[in-house]
């Protein structure tokens, strides 16, 4: 709920891009909890540079810190030490003030999405600027939309106005042997991150996969504002109407609307049976109650009585309701308007000369 709460404020989001779903081997499902920004399965470049960096400057470099490679054939011709040292130096002026760029700036962290080579990196330690590389494309479109900073090519151009923002940014061990960075505090953040504990890995993959579902749920929700009673509840209540409205029919039609309505209560006849109750018994009392405007009754798989399932707390969007129903009645449909069946006749394979019919021939069914 409160991941896809703190996502919604942008009209039309993708969780895909906006909650980053962490699972880590370890501990119980009690001890998950949300990120209001990022993990990253990343850690510090260098052991010498900060292990947590408060009020937190964020520059996303998307362009490399090490010396490029050219990309046509080139040859250097070096006769002596000194040639050899002043090229060095040259080297080591263009890392200088590549890093220098990035402190004018006013930036501490550095999340760079290609290399950082051993010379920047010396001087990002230097000037006590926490970085890491080789970052992902995706964490870091969730990086820019959880900091608000701006994705950068080049280095050289990099302003205080591209820089993004949190309170605190630390590398933590989690496990024995796994160390991730937590971007925290980051305000109004358009992304967030849930880190999911649990046993094994295939606990956590179906974990994640509930996680997923429960998400687009809620968003639902919260984009449309309209639930509807469980249990069953709105079944039994259209079922209901539809049996009304196949009394002003005659003929065939009255049949196929009734049926529809039959149709309809399936929902709750499978609720019963699969929460160990007598599907019919079941099916009569929620009827019951609807009859007597308790339309908010539906079926308590606790007691296998009807209860009233807004004062349970039991819910479903509206949109995930209609959508269903509206499936279900296409494929029907469907199905009903193939009025032509194929079938195809099998033939027996004729062997070649030489061979034994029955390798080749097909036994008769």
């Amino acid at each position: 709920m409160d991941a896809a709460t703190a996502v919604a404020k942008t009209e039309r989001v993708d969780l895909e891009e906006s909650v980053k779903i962490v699972k880590i081997t370890g501990g119980s499902i009690e001890d998950s909890e949300i990120n209001y920004g990022l993990v990253l399965e990343k850690e510090r470049l260098d052991p010498m540079m900060p292990k947590k960096v408060e009020n937190a400057r964020i520059l996303l470099l998307e362009g490399t810190l090490e010396i490029k490679k050219l990309s046509t054939d080139a040859k250097i011709t070096i006769t002596d030490a000194q040639e050899m040292a002043s090229f060095k130096q040259g080297e080591e002026k263009v890392m200088a003030d590549q890093v220098e760029a990035i402190v004018r700036a006013g930036a501490n962290v550095v999340f760079c999405q290609k290399g950082i080579g051993q010379a920047a990196s010396h001087h990002l330690t230097k000037n006590g600027i926490l970085a890491t590389r080789r970052v992902k494309d995706e964490d870091m479109k969730l990086l820019a939309l959880a900091t608000g900073a701006k994705i950068v090519g080049d280095v050289m151009t990099v302003t205080a106005k591209d820089l993004g923002s949190c309170k605190l940014i630390e590398e933590r061990k989690l496990g024995k042997d796994k160390n991730m960075i937590f971007v925290e505090g980051c305000t109004n953040a358009k992304a967030v991150s849930v880190i999911l504990h649990g046993s094994t890995e295939v606990f956590l993959d179906e974990m994640e996969r509930a996680l997923e579902d429960a998400l687009y749920v809620v968003l639902d929700v919260i984009r449309s504002g309209k639930v509807v009673p469980g249990g069953g509840a709105p079944e039994i209540r259209v079922a209901e109407k539809v049996r009304q409205y196949a009394t002003t029919l005659t003929g065939r039609e009255q049949l196929a609307v009734s049926a529809y309505a039959d149709a309809v209560e399936s929902i709750p006849l499978a609720l019963a049976e699969n929460a160990g109750f007598d599907p019919v018994n079941t099916l009569m009392a929620l009827r019951s109650k609807h009859q007597q405007g308790l339309q908010t009754f539906g079926l308590n798989i606790k007691t296998g009585d009807p209860s009233d399932m807004l004062a349970e707390g039991v819910v479903e969007p509206l949109k995930v309701k209609t959508q269903a129903i509206k499936s279900a009645t296409e494929a029907a449909t469907m199905i009903l308007r193939v009025d032509d069946v194929i079938a195809a006749k099998q033939e027996g394979l004729k062997p070649k000369p030489g061979q034994s019919p029955s390798d080749y021939t097909r036994p008769p069914y």
